[in-house]
């Protein structure tokens, strides 16, 4: 879960008041990684743990597996681009991927309400099933359970899954080094955009469909051609903004980013301005970020684009060695400003 990076010392707000404040947040930002810090990792506390990535890596005998798991609550259900039954896979197969692993097993659980369609249910497993098919990865295990009408708003999903670390690297924050670029696989904030679109029945010139893909085959495309990859990370809640941060803190170091190389479709530009939205913190379901030395910068950006999914990936910052850790941002009139965590999130419940 990508919440689990380096975490603030102090916590804003009373523990008594957390149940409040994580209901009116929506759940994300810098409350949950304090809420993660304050109560899960002291429980939970060990060296998988304290990876702090997207997935964890647990070595059986002479084999690196890579374990993760996600829960899914967006609203609505279906929306342009996706849905929640491929969102579910999507999402899992991608965490998988920026710890570098082939992914291959996947479980899940639904919490059903009471009173939700057959059909409905019917359209989302045969979406999950499909969007597994495309991963390559099978769905070998699950749970099913049904709560009382009003309890779960349609359907809720959890999902885990198991790939296979096939390569010497240790892809995560604390590998990223001073000078390293940092590669962005495409355009910004569709997603996001896209369910608050169908969310409040809004209407723009062109309709917005989620990115939502799978991004394992380009990752594995990166490997396989021995790029040395530092670390990856994908652009779900928070967005390009949160991602950054969550790497600076965990590497300890700070990076700059221009906004003039930051891919943002004029569809998505406009909505986020008319709804006063921030793009750089608008989630994606399909974007990531890769850190490279620099000399291999404009060999890996080669190579993801001949993906479709990074045929728009571009240089859009470098790391540097300057503490604390911090990410500023180079405007298109010269000037730089600090692009901090959000205390909460912009759009909740978009995944």
């Amino acid at each position: 879960m990508s919440e689990t990076a380096e975490f603030t010392a102090s916590c804003p707000v009373p523990m008594k008041d957390y149940p409040r404040v994580l209901l009116a947040h929506g759940g994300g930002g810098t409350l949950m990684r304090e809420l993660i810090e304050k109560i899960f990792l002291p429980a939970f506390d060990n060296d998988e743990l304290a990876q702090r990535h997207d997935a964890a890596v647990v070595e059986v005998g002479s084999t690196k597996l890579a374990f993760t798991t996600d829960s899914y609550v967006v609203h609505p259900l279906f929306f342009p681009g996706g849905d929640i039954g491929s969102l579910a896979v999507h999402g899992t197969v991608n965490d998988l991927a920026m710890s570098g692993a082939r992914p291959l097993y996947l479980s899940t659980g639904f919490i059903i309400e009471e009173g939700l369609p057959m059909e409905t249910l019917s359209r989302v497993v045969q979406s999950m099933r499909d969007a597994a098919h495309g991963a390559g990865v099978r769905v070998i295990t699950g749970d099913t359970k049904v709560v009382d009408k009003g309890k779960a708003d349609g359907v809720f999903i959890n999902t885990a899954g198991v790939g296979v670390i096939e390569h010497a690297l240790d892809i995560t924050p604390r590998h990223v080094r001073p000078g390293d670029a940092v590669i962005l696989s495409g355009d910004i904030g569709r997603h996001g955009i896209a369910i608050m679109a169908q969310r409040e029945g809004l209407e723009f010139e062109s309709e917005i469909e989620s990115d939502s893909a799978i991004v394992s085959d380009l990752v594995m495309s990166l490997l396989s051609s021995g790029m040395e990859i530092h670390c990856m990370r994908d652009l779900t809640r928070g967005g390009l903004a949160s991602a950054l941060n969550e790497i600076a803190d965990a590497a300890c170091l700070s990076m700059e980013i221009d906004e003039c190389s930051i891919p943002i479709r004029e569809d998505v530009r406009g909505a986020c301005e008319m709804l006063g939205l921030d793009p750089l913190y608008v989630a994606c379901e399909g974007r990531f970020v890769v850190f490279v030395p620099p000399e291999q910068a404009a060999r890996t950006i080669e190579l993801m684009n001949g993906h479709v999914v990074g045929r728009d990936a571009c240089v859009v910052g470098v790391v540097s060695g300057s503490r604390p850790p911090t990410v500023t941002m180079r405007s298109r009139i010269g000037a730089s400003r600090i692009i901090d965590m959000l205390s909460g999130e912009q759009l909740p419940r978009i995944c």
